[in-house]
């Protein structure tokens, strides 16, 4: 199997970081966002520890998640790593001249042995990979339809 692909995309919204940061920190509206993630249940106080059990979905697959939050910065970033798949998901503010630049980034040195166990059932850890790189420049440009609303 290969290394992970980058996934990642960065998305300028015309919105204030505080404006921009009342969405994002809002981790039970991800399904409405991005194009995999179908349910999102926030366990305990929004915040570092905070655990996201998700449901995932692609084509006829659906599985269950369990992330915790491993960084919270009010009006720069957030940061969540899934247990299955080893992953952590970071979404990074940056004010500009004209509003926040948002940075949407996956990290993940290596695939897990739970990963390597769903890629046959995924498609292939590429093809999955690219679509990820797909929706998370998916999930910014939604998140920028409703904060610039």
């Amino acid at each position: 199997m290969t290394a992970p692909l980058n996934v990642g995309a960065t998305v300028e919204m015309n919105a204030t970081p505080e404006a921009v940061w009342a969405v994002l920190s809002d981790l039970g509206r991800m399904p409405e966002f991005s194009p995999e993630l179908r349910r999102a249940y926030v366990l305990g106080r929004p915040g570092p520890g905070a655990t996201i059990v998700g449901i995932n979905r692609r084509k006829a697959v659906a599985w269950p998640t369990t992330s915790k939050v491993v960084r919270w910065e009010p009006n720069q970033a957030v940061a969540w790593r899934t247990r299955e798949s080893g992953a952590t998901w970071v979404y990074e503010l940056t004010p500009t001249a004209n509003g926040t630049a948002v940075t949407g980034r996956r990290v993940l040195p290596a695939y897990t042995l739970g990963s390597r166990l769903m890629v046959p059932f995924l498609g292939g850890a590429t093809g999955h990979d690219e679509e990820l790189n797909a929706g998370i420049a998916a999930t910014l440009t939604r998140i920028k339809a409703v904060v610039e609303a």
